[in-house]
C-alpha cells in the first residue's frame, strides 16, 4: 500500500525581493507568517503501519526552523532572492537527503498564495 503523509510547520521571517522593479511593493522590506507543508510518500510498512514517523520529520524540521524563524531571509546563503519558489527549493534541498520519499514542499506565503515544489524531475 502506498500513501503520503503531510506535516505542517510555521515560521515568521522578513525579506525583500531585490530583483523586482524598485516601485514593486515586494522590493520593500516586509514580513510573512509562513506555513510549510512537508509531504512524504512511500510504501506503508506493514509492521509499523506508517510510511515514516512524524517525529522524524519534526526533528529534521527543527534545524530549518532555527535557520529561518525570525530571520531576515536575504542574509541566509542561498536565499539572497527569497521568493516562495526559491524558498521551496531551499527547504527541499535540506530535507531530501533525510527523506528519499519526499514528494512535495509547499510554501504558503500568505493565506491566498503558495508555491508547490516537487523537486527536479
Amino acid at each position: 500500500m502506498r500513501a503520503r503523509i503531510v506535516q505542517e510547520f510555521r515560521f515568521e521571517a522578513a525579506h525583500r525581493l531585490p530583483r523586482v522593479p524598485e516601485a514593486h511593493k515586494c522590493a520593500r522590506l516586509h514580513g510573512h507568517s509562513y506555513k510549510v507543508e512537508v509531504v512524504v510518500g512511500g510504501n506503508v510498512d506493514m509492521d509499523t503501519g506508517w510510511i515514516c514517523d512524524f517525529a522524524v520529520i519534526e526533528e529534521a524540521w527543527k534545524t530549518l526552523h532555527d535557520t529561518l524563524d525570525h530571520r531576515y531571509l536575504n542574509e541566509i546563503p542561498g536565499l539572497e532572492n527569497p521568493t516562495s519558489e526559491v524558498l521551496a527549493g531551499f527547504v527541499w534541498d535540506r530535507l531530501a537527503p533525510t527523506f528519499p520519499g519526499l514528494a512535495r514542499v509547499v510554501i504558503h506565503e500568505t493565506c491566498e498564495s503558495r508555491c508547490e515544489y516537487e523537486g527536479e524531475r
